[in-house]
C-alpha cells in the first residue's frame, strides 16, 4: 500500500519552449500546456512587449478585478483599457494551434521563432531574440531580485 500522498498538478504552466509561427499566424501551444487549456483560452498583451495567454477560468478573474478597480485613478483606467480593450479570445484546433490576432503579433513583434513560457496560472509568448534579451539582462539580477521579494515571502 502506497501511504505517500500524490503530487496533483492541474492546469499548472512550467517551463520554456521554442516554436514557430506558420505562415497562416498560427501558434501550436506546446502539448504539456494543452492539458490545462481548454477549447478556448485569452490572450491579451503582456507587460514587457510580450503576449500573455490565460484559461478562460483565470481570465474571468482578472478581467473581474479589473472592473472593480476604481474609476477616479488614472492609472487603474488605463491599465484595464491596455489589458481588457488588447485582449481576444482564441480557440484551438485539433493540432493545438491559435491564430495569433495580428494587432497582438505585431504588439509583441512576433515574426517566426517564438518562444512560450510557462508561468503557473499563464503562458507568455515572446519573440525569441527579445525573450532571449530580456532573460539575458535578468539572470545576473536574480541575487538582488531574491532579496527585494523576501518580504513577499518568496
Amino acid at each position: 500500500m502506497d501511504n505517500h500522498p500524490k503530487l496533483l498538478i492541474t492546469k499548472m504552466f512550467i517551463g520554456e519552449y521554442q516554436h514557430s509561427i506558420d505562415i497562416k499566424k498560427r501558434l501550436a501551444i506546446p502539448a504539456k500546456f494543452r492539458k490545462g487549456l481548454d477549447e478556448k483560452a485569452v490572450i491579451t498583451k503582456g507587460i514587457e512587449k510580450c503576449l500573455v495567454i490565460y484559461p478562460v477560468n483565470e481570465w474571468e478573474d482578472i478581467a473581474a478585478k479589473m472592473g472593480n478597480l476604481p474609476l477616479s485613478q488614472k492609472e487603474a483606467r488605463s491599465f484595464g483599457r491596455m489589458l481588457l480593450a488588447g485582449a481576444s479570445e482564441i480557440d484551438f484546433d485539433k493540432l493545438g494551434r491559435a491564430l495569433i490576432p495580428s494587432y497582438l503579433k505585431e504588439y509583441a513583434g512576433l515574426e517566426k521563432d517564438v518562444t512560450v513560457i510557462g508561468l503557473h496560472n499563464r503562458i507568455e509568448v515572446w519573440d525569441t531574440k527579445t525573450w532571449n534579451d530580456y532573460k539575458n539582462g535578468m539572470e545576473p539580477q536574480m541575487s538582488d531580485m531574491v532579496e527585494k521579494l523576501k518580504d513577499l515571502g518568496i
